[in-house]
């Protein structure tokens, strides 16, 4: 009876060892992730799409956040997002912005945001591939990101990193009223320069 308890306090001691390893081995790994804030000062969101196919028409997103966390050890495990306020959209030109603004562009009051998270990471040479959801004009498709960057630096104490990357879409693929892809292209250029905080 003795040796009984003996052996199963040992085992429970034992179990509770183990246990309090894996939980340890687990927090590191929950916390190998670091995690950035997107730096509206020292980023942009910018884009330029074909008028009559004979010139381009460029323009940015003033209001934009984001954030992503970085993970070395398991690339997989790391995260990117960004939300745009389509009514910050700016092209120079205050008439057109109106127009941009209005529901045979961006529609802003009925789709107010521009968005984009990631659903899969991997490493590849100079940075990552992002597979993710990007929803504009109230319609989601699955896009890839190519993110080349990712270099920390460290200024007056704060952490940086920073990617930038560059897409086409086309406007059809979203909903956009297609009477008005005649003068403007189908097609816009995306261009994105990310630099983020470590929190």
């Amino acid at each position: 009876m003795i040796r009984s308890l003996f052996f199963h306090h040992l085992f429970a001691s034992a179990l509770a060892l183990i246990l309090a390893v894996t939980f340890s081995a687990d927090t590191h790994r929950c916390s190998a992730a670091d995690e950035y804030d997107y730096d509206l000062v020292h980023s942009s969101v910018s884009f330029k799409a074909r008028h009559l196919d004979i010139s381009w028409i460029h323009g940015r997103f003033n209001d934009v956040a984001g954030k992503f966390s970085l993970d070395r050890e398991t690339p997989a495990n790391s995260t990117f997002s960004l939300t745009i306020k389509a009514d910050s959209v700016d092209t120079a030109n205050a008439a057109r912005d109106e127009h941009l603004r209005q529901p045979d562009y961006f529609d802003t009051k009925q789709f107010p945001t521009i968005t984009f998270r990631s659903t899969s990471v991997k490493p590849i040479k100079g940075g990552y591939e992002v597979k993710g959801d990007f929803t504009m004009h109230g319609t989601t498709n699955e896009i890839t990101l190519v993110l080349m960057g990712g270099k920390e630096h460290d200024i007056k104490g704060k952490k940086l990193v920073a990617f930038s990357t560059e897409l086409s879409l086309k406007r059809s693929d979203y909903g956009f009223d297609k009477n008005a892809i005649g003068p403007i292209g189908d097609t816009a250029l995306i261009m994105i320069d990310c630099e983020g905080v470590k929190k």
